[in-house]
């Protein structure tokens, strides 16, 4: 008993620090209650940026992923409840549920080659400045389609004594280079052939009983990718559906991505061929990207115009794409895979320069948007634009009406929607909406005392519109949290005209 009474003393102190600290992250997890606005972020990916931005407005962080009164919710995972509850309108949710059209590998492989089918239907003989998908999509075969896998190996077996050009072959729902290898030789392809047939042969009967192997793509590899000092590099851009009714779609550059290791075609090593390094702006091969700049817009122009009539659409809905192009040694731009909820990790200073600047206008663009549509207002121009470019605006939807639109149930996508034909003005005549081109980028009323740093552009004071989506409340950033970690980010200055 006197050793039961020692431990019982020992842990006493122990256990009494434990529900402290439980008490206290009890407290932390309280969700607020009032009139809000709230707001919710799901997953680590661009958490903190996320958060600072809604409270520096006043906004509320709720952590209860179930409540339906937010105003924002943000999450790294779809749910099919999140959007059966969604109230049109009157909320904003991240990611539109079907981008997988898009941000797929098969979903854009399927995109880009039914849009050309369609296209050469439609228009047989017309030359139209559509590009076509070989021009800017490498040869690409599936390996979960058996007429696909078979014209693949086909083509290898056709080839003879000489050996194929090098291939890569991805699966479809990863990112980050996971499950990527190469296909150089003949061997290597027989390997893959017969592993893909063991696979097939193994599930036999019980193929409805088991789950199906990760689909694959094989895609031709860039053999000539243009280096910079010996190393492969691609660029990640992004493309913003700032809203889809109507549809408000921009492009803006991000980064350029280098490989750890110098560039050899004839190495297996991931490391020379995969990229993980980041490249800042004033790098000389920023001069070559933006010689491309337009042919990038014009790609992801053409990937949007695929998919325009699957996605689904709500007032509220908004994406934001990571596109990773890459440019070979004759400077073409090569198209090779869009991402959903790209990384928006800060862990290097150019991912710091860039990234938060690119969620800040990624909200901005939408608040404001989504404000000006309810309020049945002219979208344009967009006061909050800086970097991001427009690319496609679309005309002729019916305004929005609230009490057509919110309801709690489930609907199909709208499909009665008066749309106008895509207008290639912005990318063929050089139109396109930049930091410049905008009237004095005026302080949006939803994030005022907030200033993301550019060249060019300071705070400004500016008369509020007449309608408000938010109460115009700014709480202070607070003190070791927005300051230290995004300090060129977000700065309280002095309102003053350009």
């Amino acid at each position: 008993s006197d050793e039961r009474n020692r431990r019982v003393s020992f842990l006493g102190p122990l256990q009494v620090g434990v529900q402290t600290l439980q008490n206290q992250q009890n407290r932390k997890w309280e969700n607020p209650r009032g009139p809000g606005p709230f707001f919710f972020v799901g997953g680590k990916n661009g958490e903190k940026i996320v958060t600072a931005y809604c409270e520096s407005k006043g906004w509320h962080r709720i952590y209860d992923k179930t409540r339906e009164d937010y105003t924002l919710k943000w999450c790294e995972t779809k749910s099919v409840l999140t959007y059966y509850n969604f109230r049109e309108g009157e909320q904003l949710l991240y990611q539109i549920p079907n981008n997988k059209v898009l941000t797929t590998k098969i979903g854009l492989l399927n995109s880009l080659r039914d849009y050309e089918k369609a296209s050469r239907t439609a228009h047989p003989g017309h030359r139209c400045r559509r590009l076509k998908m070989e021009d800017f999509f490498p040869t690409t075969f599936r390996m979960d389609i058996k007429d696909e896998r078979d014209a693949f190996f086909s083509y290898v077996e056709g080839l003879g004594s000489a050996e194929p050009s090098p291939w890569i072959c991805k699966p479809t729902g990863l990112n980050q280079g996971r499950g990527i290898f190469l296909l150089r030789t003949k061997e290597d392809i027989k390997v893959f052939q017969a592993r893909l047939e063991s696979t097939n042969d193994n599930q036999g009967p019980r193929k409805l009983l088991t789950r199906q192997p990760q689909a694959r793509i094989v895609q031709r590899y860039i053999q000539n990718p243009l280096l910079l000092k010996g190393r492969k590099f691609d660029v990640r851009s992004f493309f913003l559906i700032a809203c889809t009714t109507p549809y408000m779609v921009f492009f803006r550059h991000g980064y350029v991505r280098l490989t750890c290791d110098l560039y050899d075609p004839k190495s297996n090593n991931l490391a020379a061929h995969l990229t993980n390094q980041y490249m800042q702006k004033k790098n000389p091969l920023y001069s070559v990207v933006k010689e491309d700049t337009r042919r990038m817009q014009h790609v992801v122009l053409q990937c949007f115009q695929a998919v325009k009539s699957k996605l689904e659409r709500k007032l509220g809905y908004f994406d934001l794409i990571g596109c990773d192009f890459m440019i070979d040694e004759d400077f073409k731009v090569w198209l090779l895979e869009m991402n959903c909820n790209p990384a928006l990790h800060v862990n290097c200073q150019v991912l710091k320069d860039v990234v938060p600047a690119v969620v800040c206008e990624t909200l901005d663009l939408t608040l404001e948007i989504f404000n000006k549509r309810r309020c049945g207002l002219p979208l344009l121009p967009l006061v909050s634009q800086r970097e991001f470019v427009l690319l496609y605006a679309e005309n002729n939807v019916p305004e929005w009406s609230r009490a057509s639109k919110v309801a709690r149930r489930k609907m199909p996508c709208p499909k009665g929607v008066s749309t106008q034909k895509a207008s290639h003005q912005a990318v063929d005549s050089g139109t396109f909406l930049d930091a410049s081109s905008v009237q004095a980028c005026l302080d949006h009323p939803s994030i005022r005392g907030l200033s993301v740093p550019m060249k060019h552009i300071e705070l400004i004071a500016t008369t509020p519109p007449p309608h408000k989506l938010i109460p115009q409340r700014i709480d202070p950033p607070k003190e070791g949290t927005w300051q230290q970690s995004f300090p060129a980010l977000v700065q309280r200055q002095p309102s003053r005209l350009l």
